[in-house]
């Protein structure tokens, strides 16, 4: 009857023509209008998984890999894969890596792979895709295929939307190999021999930790590697390019949108060659043979902070350099994917470490891999200079501020927040204060640095949390290779530093909900949390990046420039009043919006005579006045050092410089 009923509504069948199909119903014999005893109950088909698990077993022959770059206008990359094929077999299959280091999640595009054909022996040979395991393409063969060449196309989205990432502007190219190559199941990524190259547009440079480079015309290619390798050493080519050395074997590889924002002071590149003396001061080996920063300097190419072991790819706003005290807010990728080259590669969970691409990863050490690493791209950052002190301690001040106002931290543990990156895949939340999201990364440096001033106040300063690093990430100089840990070696660690309840206090800060945000490391290290009616630069920073009004801390919401609500904070002055996003505000207090007015309007509601601060607001095409009885006036977080604090904290001796010689 429901299809009946919409002709009905829609006007396309009249109710006169409803009559044959009652007649029609009622000639239906007597008996087959009768129902059954019982519904009818399916029965599960097992799923089976047809394709072997990997085992660590060289796979017979090198594969070739060549990738035409060229297509700026389209922003499209097409692959050839020359694949040698194993005696005797009747299939080859082929998988798109699916979950990827760095991203904690299932995060491979097939749906951007497309104009799929495999041959051999110049016929084509028919394909499918894998029922059960979606990213694999298998490929029948005809007997004696000795091998079998694919041809791809991996379509870089143009536009930036949730969850894409464009690749390719007029002036700078990503390459990241996971997004565009297969390769065959059932061995370990690492056993399996790669040749790669790559046809870059005419004039460009390309970057990579890959070794033995040669370029004839504009074809890049690089030695034999394994295919783990090749995941882990993306590309970054430009128009505008610079590579600059910053440390024996370490060198800065800059791409820009325009070849003027390659411009950087001397005092300013110094900071960089700081931060590698500070990294080695702190680790104390190194685990790479020689490292590329992939720095692009760029508003066209969507941002990118990902950990590699011999290189990083990371993007900066286009004036970083160019305009360093402005910008000092956007510098901390740079140290924190540095200090990923020990945490999170060389040193890795136990289950964040698999032997391909297809085996699903578990995130629940993410504290440590991410939150540690926060922790000492703030630290690194500080000691160096490549972010100024005061610029640290306003971010640390924003954590701290963020986590006061988060109600999600009264259900939901810093622990299970490392599920977030598998589940949530980064998407727009409506409210995220109450959702919670990646908090492991701020919330775990914050422990990180309590874990820290723990140290020192036990062992009187003769101790700290780089003791620790020496002892976790420290052995085994030149080793890029990786090694596993658990919990109870990252326990076993800080007991042999100091020893104390390390366990319990893990248990509380990282596994346990409900807690008070953890301001112990700030408060030890001789600083308090203090607010103010003007943002911290950090705060300020981003806003104006963003072009946006955070008015979080206060009423409960960001807005843009037109004041339309981007979010809200659960709980809030403006959620109680139902100003969720997706509302404009139109007016504040009869006075048209601006971020001018609604700011002073929030000042003057301080006043002990003052009425609510009306809204003229439009949601769902409907203009409402709403008040909000808000008197707090403007609030932003900020970081103040212990009035009665005699020379250098805790805290000011963490961040001060420990330079040391490089490590060789």
């Amino acid at each position: 009857m429901t299809h009946i009923s919409s002709l009905l509504r829609g006007g396309a069948l009249r109710a006169s023509a409803f009559i044959p199909v009652l007649i029609l119903a009622a000639a239906v014999p007597a008996q087959a209008q009768i129902q059954p005893a019982t519904n009818s109950l399916p029965m599960a088909v097992p799923v089976t998984r047809a394709l072997p698990d990997p085992a660590d077993v060289p796979y017979p022959g090198t594969i070739a890999v060549d990738i035409d770059a060229t297509d700026l206008a389209t922003g499209v990359y097409r692959v050839t894969e020359t694949i040698p094929v194993e005696p005797g077999a009747k299939q080859l299959a082929l998988l798109l890596p699916e979950w990827i280091p760095g991203h904690h999640s299932r995060s491979g595009l097939p749906a951007e792979l497309v104009g799929v054909h495999f041959s051999a022996a110049g016929k084509d040979l028919p394909w499918h895709r894998d029922p059960v395991d979606i990213y694999a393409y298998v490929v029948d063969l005809p007997a004696g295929t000795q091998s079998v060449t694919a041809q791809l196309i991996h379509t870089s989205p143009l536009h930036q939307e949730p969850g894409d990432r464009v690749t390719v502007t007029r002036e700078i190219v990503n390459l990241e190999w996971d997004k565009m190559t297969l390769y065959p199941a059932g061995h370990y990524v690492r056993q399996i021999r790669v040749k790669p190259s790559v046809t870059f547009p005419e004039g460009f440079t390309a970057f990579t930790a890959l070794d033995g480079k040669t370029v004839s015309a504009n074809r890049n290619a690089w030695d034999t590697t394994d295919y783990e390798t090749l995941v882990d050493s993306p590309i970054f080519a430009g128009k505008h390019a610079r590579r600059i050395p910053i440390g024996e074997g370490i060198a800065i590889d800059a791409v820009a949108d325009r070849e003027e924002l390659l411009a950087i002071k001397p005092e300013n590149l110094e900071t960089y060659r700081n931060l590698v003396k500070e990294a080695d001061a702190a680790f104390g080996a190194r685990h790479f043979d020689h490292y590329d920063f992939l720095l692009a300097l760029t508003d066209r190419l969507s941002g990118v902070g990902l950990e590699h072991h011999r290189s990083n790819e990371s993007t900066y706003v286009p004036k970083a350099w160019t305009d360093w005290a402005a910008t000092d807010w956007d510098r901390n990728v740079v140290p924190h994917e540095y200090s990923h080259s020990w945490d999170g590669k060389f040193r890795r969970p136990a289950q964040l470490w698999t032997p391909d691409y297809r085996q699903p990863m578990i995130d629940n050490l993410l504290w440590v891999y991410e939150g540690q690493t926060q922790f000492w791209g703030l630290v690194l950052a500080a000691r160096s200079g490549v972010q100024s002190r005061a610029m640290v301690l306003a971010e640390l001040a924003t954590y701290a501020g963020t986590f006061s106002a988060t109600a999600g931290r009264e259900w939901r543990s810093v622990e299970d927040t490392t599920a977030d990156p598998i589940f949530a895949s980064r998407r727009p939340k409506p409210y995220p204060s109450m959702s919670r999201g990646e908090d492991y990364y701020t919330e775990g440096a914050l422990v990180w640095l309590e874990a820290d001033q723990i140290i020192r106040d036990g062992t009187a300063g003769a101790r700290g949390i780089d003791d620790f690093a020496h002892a976790f990430y420290g052995m085994r100089n030149g080793d890029w290779g990786v090694l596993p840990y658990t919990r109870a070696d990252v326990v076993a660690t800080l007991n042999a530093i100091f020893p104390y309840d390390w366990s319990a206090f893990l248990k509380t800060r990282i596994e346990s909900p409900g807690q008070p945000v953890p301001m112990g490391g700030i408060e030890r290290g001789g600083y308090h949390l203090v607010w103010k009616e003007e943002p911290n630069p950090y705060d300020q920073g981003r806003m104006g990046e963003a072009k946006t009004l955070g008015l979080g801390y206060s009423l409960g919401v960001t807005l843009d420039r037109e004041g339309k609500v981007l979010s809200t904070l659960w709980g809030s002055p403006a959620f109680k009043a139902g100003i969720v996003p997706g509302v404009q505000i139109f007016a504040v207090n009869d006075l048209a919006y601006d971020a001018d007015t609604i700011k002073a309007a929030l000042t003057a509601a301080k006043a002990a005579d003052a009425k609510p601060i009306a809204l003229l607001v439009k949601r769902d095409g409907r203009f409402d006045t709403v008040t909000i009885a808000y008197h707090g006036g403007l609030r932003y977080p900020w970081l103040e050092r212990d009035a009665a604090a005699k020379g250098p904290t805790g805290l000011d001796r963490l961040l001060a410089p420990h330079r040391a010689p490089a490590t060789r």
